[in-house]
């Protein structure tokens, strides 16, 4: 029930804030599609398909302490990231999944009226944390091909003198890199540039985190949602330089990472290389995927993803009409109606028997069997 007697308390600026639309939990979906869940193919979320290592689940299992505060700083799960990552300790702070440390990045940098830098089509959390804390955020748009307008970002930040930089390597939803030279161009402006690499297990090209070493201005965001496929115990980390770790020591809540998650990562991080045995599957099946894809009429997989999703134009048909379609046969995959974005789904790479299932879903929906494409 609204009170406009109380509403004019709020936050005159969270009038304007656009909310975010997240994915519908699984079981919401199973219940209104009257679909079995164990039927239900999800490709619209970029999870990962085969979950936590059994190393994980029997870790939990095993843990007897759930009733204890967890440790406010993620002591063991600190060091034995930057093990992995090779980055001192003191360099990393583990968060609620990777969005908490956006959140706590704008509310650090960001006051009304700042300006923040975003270059859509990209991950919508960037604007929409930098909105919450009361900034305006300049939308540079990517080129046609998604690379990032380089030359644009500069003078964007020249004018608004920006505090932030959100950048995604490989970006959401296109799967694309950003290189290295664009990186270091970023990187000179009089700004604290943020990298998000919630994907770059699956990108041939490596981490960029132990950069934060020589630049005081760039922070990356890494997450254990995707190659770890914990997305449900929302843990998530982020490398700072240390003028930064200060602030963000002071300013983040003490308790943000729960037992569980800390106790999965950790496990997780045990087990690194068959994860990685994992992200191999994922990527040779992301290869098969866009032959199949390929060899259909009215789809345009956009070449080159460094994810582990893909995103495709749709041609010649409604995307929106194609992705309810799908969903009424059990498919679920992600529609986008935004600048740059017009006319796309993105599909999230899943088993085997899923890409089956989703090209024999599309082949009859597009009322043509395709040729049997490479590898199928």
């Amino acid at each position: 029930m609204d009170s406009p007697r109380l509403g004019r308390l709020l936050n005159p600026h969270l009038a304007e804030l656009e909310e975010y639309a997240p994915i519908e939990p699984f079981e919401v979906l199973s219940a209104r599609l009257g679909i079995p869940a164990e039927r239900i193919v999800k490709l619209d979320a970029n999870e990962n398909p085969y979950g936590p290592l059994p190393a994980v689940t029997e870790a939990l299992a095993r843990y007897s302490h759930f009733h204890i505060y967890p440790d406010p700083r993620q002591s063991a799960l600190c060091e034995a990231l930057g093990a992995f990552i090779g980055v001192p300790a003191s360099h990393i702070v583990a968060g609620h999944g990777a969005d908490e440390l956006l959140d706590y990045l704008c509310r650090l940098f960001l006051a009304p009226g700042d300006a923040a830098i975003n270059t859509p089509p990209t991950f919508g959390m960037y604007s929409f944390d930098a909105k919450l804390a009361g900034a305006k955020v300049v939308d540079v748009p990517r080129r046609d091909d998604f690379s990032v307008d380089i030359k644009a970002v500069e003078a964007a930040v020249e004018a608004h003198r920006a505090k932030l930089v959100f950048l995604t390597s490989p970006n959401n939803p296109s799967g694309h890199w950003l290189t290295d030279r664009a990186l270091e161009r970023v990187l000179a402006l009089p700004a604290v540039v943020v990298l998000d690499e919630a994907y770059v297990e699956f990108a041939d090209p490596p981490s960029r985190a132990a950069r934060v070493l020589d630049h005081d201005n760039l922070v990356v965001l890494r997450t254990f949602s995707k190659a770890a496929g914990i997305a449900g115990l929302r843990l998530g980390y982020g490398v700072f330089p240390p003028w930064l770790m200060q602030a963000l020591l002071k300013f983040k809540q003490p308790y943000n990472v729960n037992v569980a998650a800390s106790v999965a990562g950790l496990a997780s991080l045990r087990s690194a290389r068959r994860i990685e045995a994992v992200v191999r599957k994922i990527k040779a099946e992301r290869t098969r995927l866009y032959g199949l894809l390929d060899a259909l009429p009215g789809i345009q997989a956009v070449p080159a993803s460094q994810g582990n999703f893909i995103l495709c134009r749709i041609l010649g048909r409604d995307a929106r009409g194609l992705k309810l379609a799908l969903e009424h046969n059990g498919i679920l995959v992600r529609h986008y109606d935004k600048p740059g974005l017009e006319g796309c789904i993105r599909i999230s790479v899943g088993r085997p028997e899923h890409t089956d299932a989703l090209i024999g879903a599309l082949r009859d929906l597009f009322g043509a069997l395709a040729p049997d494409a490479p590898g199928s």
